[in-house]
């Protein structure tokens, strides 16, 4: 048993997070509407797919990775819920949230990401702008809620989290493509440990 080795599953759990970001981001910056596309993508790959990598992380004995995922898991089944329960008989009358609502649950999303970014600083620098990035996101989807989401500033925040989708896309590859040539392949910046 003792040369049994698990598969690292965090690069599943960040392209999962990074492709339903960015195709979200995308609706943010005004080329589509909010439609079933990023409702199912929401549930399935970046909720369903992300809270069984955080188990898998449990599995492997990493708590940053098993809070990390797990959270962002359902953080996309929330949001999800959060667009349709207002349209679901099934729960009875629930009122749509409105922007101060939606401002506050972004808040607590972008103070727990800020949080978890000091949990990135003796990993690698990919990592770090990972997490940087989607907390200044939600600090960005606050701030547009506030403001009452005019169109020029939705396309600013879109902008923004397309970036740092894109940004879980390419450590999620380069993971995969780098554990596969065992070697650097495309970089992720490691930090030194002193």
């Amino acid at each position: 048993m003792s040369n049994y080795k698990l598969a690292n599953p965090a690069p599943l759990g960040l392209l999962a997070f990074g492709l339903t970001t960015v195709l979200l981001n995308l609706h943010n910056a005004g080329l589509f509407s909010l439609n079933s596309m990023i409702l199912a993508m929401g549930i399935a790959f970046g909720g369903l797919a992300q809270i069984i990598v955080g188990a898998m992380e449990y599995r492997r004995g990493n708590t940053f990775g098993t809070v990390a995922f797990s959270s962002y898991g359902f953080f996309w089944w929330s949001l999800v819920l959060l667009i349709l329960m207002p349209n679901m008989p099934f729960f009875g009358t629930v009122a749509p949230t409105d922007n101060i609502a939606m401002a506050a649950y972004f808040l607590m999303w972008g103070i727990f990401t800020f949080a978890m970014f000091f949990g990135t600083l003796k990993t690698n620098r990919a990592l770090q702008f990972v997490f940087l990035s989607l907390a200044i996101l939600f600090f960005l989807l606050t701030t547009k809620e506030l403001l009452g989401n005019p169109a020029w500033f939705s396309t600013i925040v879109g902008i923004e989290g397309i970036i740092c989708g894109l940004s879980a896309v390419y450590l999620g590859i380069a993971e995969v493509i780098n554990e596969t040539n065992n070697e650097t392949i495309l970089p992720i910046c490691p930090v030194k440990n002193s």
